[in-house]
């Protein structure tokens, strides 16, 4: 069988040679003995022709069957056979987004030209944005989570048959979810020799196939060994052979493998928090009158997780249960006593709201309660204080009339995290939010007027701003530069 590639290219110099004797499908049909269908079909790659056909359409076109069979393009179709050569097609989720891979084929057949250069283009947008192999599958796995309001009832399902086939009870350790491992799937746990292999330092868990062995780095705490025992039990209920083998997952070569990540993680959360259970303390804690950032802590810390997988596990149970859809989350991460804030996790439902990370070398908004609750975090550690805080805070996103609710967790740096972090949800706020979140009517609630960046933001006066912001400057420039040549040109053409 030939692969895909192969199908592709062959199917793309078939056409480009019918297109350029001026013949229809029914003219090369008579010409070469071989149907419409089966011509058709050529082209669009999903058939490879054998030898003897091979011949006849190399007679017909009067090509040389080596040239015909062969990789080499013409200029016009190099970045397409660049592309396609990459096995860029072949590993896009595509199926994931109902899309036919032959689909994209017949596209790039009907204009390759303006493909080709279309393709280039995006290849020198992503050398330009530092956009990585990578980076596209945790992109692409965003959008599929984004797709589905980040709610996947398959997954809640197979985890209430691994509850009551395990007969877990609320408030899961470690300790049992270890047992099971080892009992059912004969799984070996052992620690990560830090001391023996230095550069495993930030590596939490690897598992060895070879030897059906989990390793655990011997820093992590109590919540993060659920977490990883959770994700790795998850593996195995949901019968997920394509898998990453560490974990944090940094550097896939392939969707799958970051596929079965996000199943494998979001069966341990819901196995750790139940979505029926989750729902109640939500639907409690929003019917408050005023904004408790204590009672939101506590609810967290009442659970064997960490703050983080509680946040996203609020992603998945928000929209589902409570129609709060247009919503987003973000993490900002921060060296303790630095001035410097990276944003590193996004996650948008249904539809793009403000907050992005995709400004590279620019300066996050420091008015967003992202910042603020990170500042707060390091005033509270040279006071001595190291538990989680949270706040609340109305966003208003400058120029627009979009205002949202964020609530942000407070995350001192610990265990195999060296940063202080911030995981923030935002809630547009509408009608519909200010009648499920009673206390976002709370008049303690501070409000801001919030942007991007430092460099793109024209608010004056700001207090807090990192950088001058030249490129809402160079766009005013640029605006009165137009303004003045249309006025010119206006008058000439007169």
């Amino acid at each position: 069988m030939k692969n895909q590639y192969q199908k592709i290219i062959f199917g793309l110099k078939i056409k480009e040679l019918r297109t350029s004797k001026g013949l229809s499908f029914s003219e090369l049909s008579k010409k070469s003995g071989m149907s419409i269908s089966y011509l058709n079909e050529i082209e669009k790659g999903k058939k490879y022709p054998k030898l003897d056909k091979i011949k006849i359409l190399a007679k017909t076109f009067d090509q040389d069957e080596n040239q015909l069979t062969s990789f080499e393009l013409n200029p016009a179709l190099l970045p397409v056979g660049e592309l396609l050569k990459s096995n860029f097609l072949s590993e896009l989720p595509l199926d994931l987004f109902g899309i036919d891979i032959q689909k994209v084929v017949e596209i790039i057949s009907k204009a390759p030209v303006r493909v080709g250069a279309f393709i280039s283009t995006l290849v020198e947008l992503s050398k330009n944005y530092a956009l990585q192999e990578e980076n596209f599958y945790f992109g692409a796995m965003r959008a599929y989570q984004e797709l589905h309001y980040n709610y996947f009832e398959e997954i809640e399902l197979e985890v209430d048959k691994c509850i009551n086939e395990f007969n877990f009870k609320e408030n899961l350790n470690a300790d049992k979810i270890e047992q099971i491992l080892k009992e059912k799937y004969k799984l070996k746990i052992d620690e990560i020799d830090v001391e023996q292999f230095k550069e495993l330092k930030n590596i939490h868990s690897i598992f060895v196939p070879k030897e059906n062995k989990l390793l655990i780095h011997s820093d992590v705490n109590e919540k993060q060994k659920s977490l990883l025992l959770g994700r790795e039990l998850g593996y195995r209920f949901l019968e997920l052979v394509d898998r990453p083998y560490y974990a944090p997952l940094r550097v896939p070569h392939a969707f799958d493998p970051v596929l079965s990540n996000f199943k494998a993680t979001y069966f341990a959360a819901t196995l750790m928090m139940h979505r029926k259970k989750v729902a109640k303390q939500v639907e409690e804690f929003c019917s408050r009158e005023k904004w408790e950032g204590k009672a939101l802590v506590d609810i967290i810390n009442s659970y064997n997780v960490t703050p983080e997988m509680f946040v996203h596990r609020l992603t998945n149970i928000l929209p589902k249960y409570f129609k709060l859809n247009q919503l987003f989350f973000i993490r900002v991460r921060t060296e303790p006593s630095s001035n410097q804030f990276m944003i590193d996790k996004v996650l948008h439902l249904n539809q793009s709201h403000h907050p992005h990370s995709n400004k590279i070398h620019e300066h996050y908004c420091r008015r967003w309660i992202s910042v603020d609750i990170l500042k707060e975090l390091q005033l509270r550690r040279e006071n001595g204080n190291k538990g989680l805080i949270a706040r609340a805070q109305k966003s208003t996103y400058w120029g627009t009339e979009d205002e949202y609710l964020t609530v942000s967790i407070g995350i001192p740096k610990g265990p195999l995290q060296d940063k202080d972090m911030s995981v923030t949800f935002g809630i547009l706020m509408d009608d519909w939010l200010k009648k499920v979140i009673r206390f976002s009517a709370d008049e303690n609630i501070p409000t801001k007027i919030v942007n991007k960046t430092c460099e793109r933001c024209p608010i004056e006066n700001c207090k807090q701003r990192a950088a001058k912001p030249y490129v809402h400057q160079q766009r005013n420039e640029w605006k009165n530069t137009q303004d003045t040549l249309n006025k010119l040109i206006g008058k000439k053409g007169k």
